[in-house]
């Protein structure tokens, strides 16, 4: 299981039980996000980072990650985002992704970190901003994902 740093004083908020618990127990735990090696490097209110580690097999073409494997990373960033909000006064049941926009900027041809921030919350839902960047910090895709949040 994947780890979540919140001991960076002044960089991330820590997160409540319940948040930590969708980020890593279901979040970054579903069959999707293991399949492609997506990986919690750390979460805070409202702001996290996930890797992915560059592999052969989710390629297009030789040396390029596929599209949909970036979108994949963007969706689950925003999802985690959206999550590290919640609180067990919450009592939240769920959520699900309502709007995914992807830009990609640059060839994606190597690990990559995806950094999600919140930039609207509301008690059913968010909006967040979500920056990739590759090993060499070249900016490779920006995404807006809209989320709803299930009470």
């Amino acid at each position: 299981m994947s780890a979540v740093t919140t001991d960076q004083p002044g960089r991330l908020d820590p997160l409540d039980p319940l948040a930590r618990q969708w980020i890593e127990g279901v979040l970054a735990a579903s069959p999707i996000a293991r399949h492609v090696g997506i990986t919690v490097l750390d979460a805070g209110v409202d702001e996290v980072r996930l890797g992915l580690r560059f592999r052969d097999d989710l390629t297009t073409v030789p040396g390029v990650l596929h599209g949909g494997v970036v979108a994949t990373l963007v969706d689950v960033a925003g999802a985690s985002a959206s999550a590290s909000g919640l609180t067990s006064a919450d009592a939240a049941t769920g959520g699900a992704t309502t709007h995914l926009d992807v830009a990609y900027l640059a060839v994606a041809g190597s690990d990559l970190v995806a950094t999600a921030k919140v930039v609207h919350r509301t008690r059913t839902g968010t909006h967040t901003q979500v920056a990739v960047h590759d090993a060499d910090h070249t900016l490779v895709a920006t995404a807006s994902v809209t989320s709803r949040i299930f009470h």
